[in-house]
């Protein structure tokens, strides 16, 4: 199966009430839209609690591209994550890498699939990644 993810989170405040959202294709056709709040957290974590929550409704193993506006996201799971577990989970500061949990449990979803990353720029026009961040930014209210 090759599916595409689009994922959002969003803040009100920072840290405050958060919202996260994904929408998953396949053959280009919406199969799902999904979405939830926590009550005070920040705009990193629901950026990627998105990807986690979307990559566990897909049962079978597949090829996916996820679609994120977050380069955090982006660069954290394809570059910086190597060199953190090589680090024991300390930065290039030698501080603690912050949402260690979400990192962990990103990095396991993607295991069970061939997944790609591709970042877009946020609120330029990109119809799908615009909708994402509304059900994101609603998820916040």
């Amino acid at each position: 199966m090759k599916l595409k993810i689009y994922t959002d989170g969003a803040c009100s405040g920072n840290p405050g009430k958060g919202g996260w959202a994904a929408i998953i294709l396949d053959s280009g056709i919406i199969q799902s839209q999904i979405s939830g709040s926590e009550k005070n957290t920040t705009n990193n974590r629901m950026e990627l609690m998105a990807p986690i929550m979307a990559l566990k409704k897909i049962r079978r193993e597949s090829e996916i591209t996820i679609f994120t506006d977050s380069k955090y996201v982006k660069d954290g799971i394809t570059e910086w994550i190597k060199k953190w577990k090589l680090n024991n989970w300390k930065n290039s500061n030698k501080k603690p890498v912050k949402n260690k949990d979400l990192w962990i449990k990103l990095d396991n979803s993607c295991q069970k699939h061939k997944v790609k990353w591709k970042w877009v720029k946020a609120h330029a026009g990109n119809k799908l990644n615009n909708l994402v961040d509304e059900l994101a930014v609603s998820e916040t209210r």
